[in-house]
């Protein structure tokens, strides 16, 4: 089965990911760990890696029954189709959610590099750079049409 992407109002994305799954519907929110500050504590949360989508694994056939869900709005389409994400792309966002790793770069990271992240797991994800900015790092992943921003430790020295 393929993993579709969905549209979904603004802050929903874990609630209707629940929904979804209490409708026996395989759904899938990668989210990050987050530190906020509040005026009295200082709170982990878990945010939405993508804001206001999700990924559901469903039959094409049976697209339409999401809708069913409180908070989906529409799916998204890539040239006029359904956009769909490949498992081994799904299975590289879990990793970057779960393990939230920070990446070592051992030679200088410039814009439109391709590079090969082995830090998440035995699977070697490549991507392309897309902006560099002090310790961070924007990559765009190869066929899977997201772009992960990733804490580094640059190097320049070869």
């Amino acid at each position: 089965m393929p993993w579709f992407v969905l549209i979904t109002q603004p802050n929903s994305e874990k609630k209707v990911e629940s929904r979804l799954q209490k409708m026996g519907i395989k759904a899938y929110c990668p989210t990050r760990t987050e530190y906020r500050q509040w005026s009295d504590r200082i709170k982990k949360v878990r945010i939405p890696l993508l804001p206001s989508m999700i990924l559901v694994n469903i039959e094409a056939a049976e697209r339409s029954i999401v809708f069913n869900a409180p908070g989906v709005l529409r799916y998204l389409f890539w040239m006029g189709k359904p956009a769909i994400v490949h498992k081994h792309e799904v299975e590289a966002l879990e990793e970057i959610s779960e393990k939230g790793r920070e990446i070592l770069a051992v030679e200088k990271i410039e814009e439109g590099d391709e590079i090969k992240i082995n830090n998440f797991g035995t699977e070697v994800k490549e991507g392309v750079v897309q902006k560099v900015s002090g310790n961070q790092c924007w990559i765009a992943l190869k066929n899977l049409g997201f772009i992960i921003k990733l804490n580094t430790k640059v190097s320049n020295e070869k």
